[in-house]
């Protein structure tokens, strides 16, 4: 009798705790979340967008070794919610003062194993955040093997993705039915057909913990079995889930021994899982859900070492093959060639010059280490320049011409001998009066690490802190994807991790459409340092150089610029960085009229708008610095025409805009370069007619004339 009594009261605990409320809406009362446990103690949880099912029923959960229940039996305890409407400023960004206004809800759970967890939900008007903390008692280590979180997307749809890869994002975009998407990196970007939801599923916060990519849970093959079947039961879990034909399921990138996470303590807590929601396309860049999703900045004292900039470089030189990193007759660092872009730095308004292949190393490059001991086969030495590299007087001559330099490390990815010198490379780099470093990762990570697995998240976040205890910001390429770490250390200023400029230096370069999908996939992460701006669009001036050679035996000999003179202009606009280049050889630069833009552009914006817009098609974005507007439209293969009412312009002012436009006869393949400046009075009651060209564009600056 007594064993009845408690099993019926453990029945009604059981029932109380299930029949808390679990269900939250944003504040505006569009997107609705529920969270779920069934019989089992299985989570999972749903979306809608107004009435409709937007994520349907989807799994959460992790596995772990050593017989750590990560994924079921769990109960809840209780259940907090919370709201917080609030503005903060930033630094620096697309816009200086950002609002974030969201309701939580934090489920706690606990299972039979002793397995603590809250299930933490963010609602946003622009979309969803959750996230795991998990605590597990009696134990000091929890290494994981999967994740079992799911987005179960209702019905068909058109995505924008790269395929999903754990070593490199320089890769192109593809358009594809949600269905027919094996695999994808995130940001994943797509289009419900029966809603016409625009949506983008990424992570934000991503710290100690491996990237997520996602994979196509059940391909066609597998679906039609199901259904021939009538049901398919999950594997892992051995429960029945309904056959879904746009369900996605995380990946984490592995360690060599195909784990996927390690903590030597008995708790952990995963990046935010984040799905950004707009019912127009434009809303998910005008979106700061991944920045609102991270911590506030952790940096004190006086910041004002963080500031945009506009840069040259050598650089672009050596992707062409006229010359080259390594000491030799082609060699582009040298003191000579320095004190000249330094110059053209300072008569165009340029704030910086970066040098590539200034210190020595290049010549032994082999791009990885043998062994995580001592022995090392990279010998890049960060600070040592090459014998015609004199640094000493090269930094008395650019602060002399008030100019910053951007100093450069290739570590190969020997991450390894790059993490030895560390400290003392950026106290010395400090010491020189260097303020800004770009890193670079192109090369085999030690042990068969990949580049994107924890291991070296941890790393790139040891390199932010060090840079930042020596106030030098950051540029780094292969990196890992943004997830609004800038927030945070707002050093970490840009970043490559896509396909760019130099790609169409010895290839056969990046299609019109790839810098019109771009701003709605990977800029929907972070500030992207593609390196705009190159003028020599045909390569005229190089091609038949007896210098160039092949690089990385990659040149195809027909290698090009794919697009017009305008839309290299509008893309300093468009790829959003505050660290914004001029990528070309200074050469193509002097006495261009369209090089004006570039002089008068200021890359410290203070606002953003994405105006118009569809992925891969075309898009209008303007930004405002100071009492200037500018404006940068592109356009895919397509020739187009748009119209902008200019309402952002502030009331009761009359502005100058000088407008950068396709020449009439311009077209991407057949006449790259032909342009045409035009400049008109107007205010914010006007509209901007913009015609552009076949893989062409147009860029504005709205100079305020005042009253």
């Amino acid at each position: 009798m007594k064993r009845i009594i408690f099993i019926i009261i453990s029945l009604i605990l059981m029932s109380s705790c299930s029949s808390r409320k679990t269900e939250i809406s944003s504040p505006n009362k569009n997107i609705h979340l529920s969270f779920n446990i069934d019989d089992e103690g299985f989570m999972s949880y749903n979306i809608k967008v107004g009435d409709s099912i937007f994520i349907d029923d989807s799994q959460l959960g992790f596995e772990a070794k050593d017989g750590l229940n990560l994924s079921n039996s769990f109960e809840i305890t209780k259940t907090e919610f919370s709201s917080k409407d609030e503005t903060w400023e930033q630094i620096w960004g697309e816009n200086k003062v950002i609002r974030n206004h969201y309701n939580e809800m934090a489920v706690h759970l606990a299972n039979e194993d002793s397995i603590f967890l809250i299930m933490r939900f963010r609602l946003f008007d622009d979309g969803v955040g959750f996230r795991y903390e998990y605590r597990v008692k009696d134990t000091d280590k929890i290494i994981l093997t999967n994740e079992l979180t799911t987005f179960n997307i209702k019905g068909e749809g058109t995505s924008w993705s790269i395929p999903a890869s754990f070593e490199t994002y320089e890769l192109l975009y593809r358009t594809l039915p949600l269905d027919e998407v094996d695999n994808a990196n995130t940001p994943f970007t797509f289009k419900t057909t029966s809603q016409s939801i625009y949506a983008s599923i990424h992570e934000a916060a991503l710290t100690d913990f491996p990237e997520m990519t996602l994979r196509l849970r059940l391909t066609k093959d597998e679906r039609q079995k199901a259904k021939d079947k009538s049901r398919h039961f999950d594997k892992l879990s051995d429960r029945q889930f309904r056959v879904q034909s746009s369900e996605f399921k995380v990946q984490l990138a592995p360690y060599p021994n195909k784990t996927k996470a390690v903590f030597e303590n008995d708790n952990f807590i995963s990046p935010w899982r984040t799905i950004q929601i707009s019912d127009k396309a434009v809303g998910l860049i005008n979106s700061n859900l991944i920045l609102n999703l991270n911590e506030p900045c952790v940096l004190e004292g006086d910041l004002s070492w963080i500031k945009p900039m506009k840069y040259v470089g050598i650089w672009w030189g050596m992707h062409l093959g006229v010359e080259s990193w390594t000491m030799d007759e082609r060699h582009g660092a040298t003191t000579e060639n320095a004190k000249r872009y330094i110059d053209f730095a300072a008569a165009n308004n340029i704030d910086a010059v970066l040098f590539e292949g200034w210190n020595v190393g290049w010549e032994s490059w082999i791009g990885t280490s043998e062994t995580q001991g001592e022995s090392h086969s990279q010998e890049f030495d960060y600070t040592q320049a090459y014998a015609d590299f004199d640094i000493d007087e090269i930094m008395r001559y650019a602060k002399e011409k008030g100019i910053e330099v951007i100093g450069h490390h290739e570590t190969g990815g020997d991450i390894i001998s790059y993490e030895n010198q560390l400290e003392e490379t950026y106290r010395w780099s400090k010491e020189k009066g260097i303020n800004c470093v770009k890193t670079g990762y192109a090369g085999s990570l030690p042990n068969e690490h990949n580049h994107h697995g924890q291991y070296n998240v941890c790393h790139y976040r040891k390199v932010v802190e060090t840079a930042a205890k020596h106030k030098i910001t950051l540029d780094v390429h292969e990196p890992i994807k943004p997830t609004g770490i800038r927030r945070t250390y707002p050093n970490m200023m840009t970043r490559e991790g896509a396909r760019g400029m130099e790609w169409n230096a010895w290839s056969e370069g990046n299609p019109p459409e790839h810098h019109v999908m771009l701003p709605f996939t990977r800029l929907l992460a972070g500030p992207l340092d593609y390196t705009p701006g190159t003028f020599d669009i045909l390569f005229e001036n190089t091609r038949n150089s007896p210098l160039r050679k092949k690089w990385n035996g990659n040149d195809k000999g027909n290698s090009r610029v794919n697009t017009t003179l305008a839309k290299q202009l509008a893309n300093w606009v468009i790829l959003y960085s505050p660290l914004q280049m001029a990528s070309d050889m200074i050469e193509h630069y002097e006495g261009h009229p369209a090089f004006q833009f570039f002089r008068d552009f200021n890359p410290d914006c203070d606002w953003s708008e994405a105006l118009q817009g569809e992925p891969g098609e075309y898009v209008a974005i303007v930004r405002r610095a100071g009492e200037d507007f500018f404006l940068g439209a592109t356009t895919d293969g397509e020739a187009r025409e748009i119209a902008i009412p200019l309402t952002f312009l502030e009331k009761g002012k009359q502005y100058e805009a000088t407008i950068y436009a396709d020449g009439d006869d311009a077209h991407w393949e057949t006449n790259p370069i032909s342009y045409k400046i035009e400049r008109k009075t107007l205010n914010c009651s006007d509209t901007l007619f913009i015609k552009m060209a076949a893989g062409g564009g147009c860029a504005v600056r709205f100079k305020t004339l005042g009253f």
